[in-house]
């Protein structure tokens, strides 16, 4: 018994010793922290912290619509993939169709900035031609957001109220396409064979069209294949000729 006490003893000194030890700091271990630089925290402002949150549960939707499709993902996935709750999800936005637009409207707004960055720079005709026909030929590829636009195609077919706000986005998408066509006509000098806005329809309908077959059959549509069909249709439509 003494024996069996005394271990114990032992054992206990031995405990509270390393928790001593641990408690305390080293000298080097006091000195680093000393001498280490604080880390200073930016407070975001209520607005700055609201965006952060609305971007996350864009940024998480997208991924969910896009794994799971608009109907499979639902308002729960979204705002645990972000790391919200529901009421967050609610707090920014109405509901699925009215989150769903303002990630095309992202997608677009995007878009928009790479057709801007084309006309914004002072080339010769054929450089702007080659530029136009790249950005085209190639969206099939750059485009990772299609999958969504299909997702927003279904949903305006079979829901009334969401095809009114949807075709409605997607006219202001046409007419600003519309306007690029008719100012690159211009700068170029390039002779438009059909009027903007039926350049549009058919350009937009085209394109779709490969993009969906590339998406269904990757084995056979490549990305050489998708570029090559649209960049010779393209120049063959817009510019008159092949390349």
């Amino acid at each position: 018994m003494l024996y069996l006490n005394t271990l114990l003893n032992q054992r206990n000194h031995s405990v509270l010793d390393s928790r001593y030890y641990r408690a305390v700091p080293s000298p080097a271990r006091l000195s680093y922290a000393m001498t280490r630089p604080a880390t200073k925290r930016t407070r975001l402002t209520r607005e700055q912290s609201r965006d952060q949150t609305r971007e996350r549960l864009l940024d998480a939707a997208q991924a969910m619509f896009m794994r799971k499709g608009f109907v499979g993902a639902s308002v729960e996935d979204i705002a645990q993939a972000a790391g919200y709750t529901r009421g967050a999800f609610y707090s920014n936005f109405h509901s699925k169709p009215e989150l769903l637009v303002e990630l095309l409207r992202r997608d677009h707004e995007a878009m928009q900035a790479d057709l801007r960055a084309i006309f914004a720079a002072d080339v010769s005709r054929e450089e702007m031609e080659a530029r136009v026909l790249m950005y085209y030929s190639r969206l099939p590829q750059d485009n990772k957001a299609f999958l969504l636009w299909v997702e927003a195609k279904l949903l305006a077919a079979r829901d009334a109220r969401f095809r009114t706000r949807f075709n409605a986005f997607m006219k202001d998408k046409r007419d600003q396409l519309a306007a690029y066509i008719e100012e690159f006509s211009a700068r170029a000098g390039t002779p438009l064979t059909l009027a903007p806005e039926l350049l549009v329809i058919g350009l937009m309908g085209l394109c779709d069209g490969v993009q969906f077959l590339a998406a269904a059959d990757p084995q056979h549509i490549t990305p050489p294949v998708a570029a090559e069909v649209l960049g010779r249709f393209f120049a063959r439509v817009v510019f008159g000729r092949d390349v």
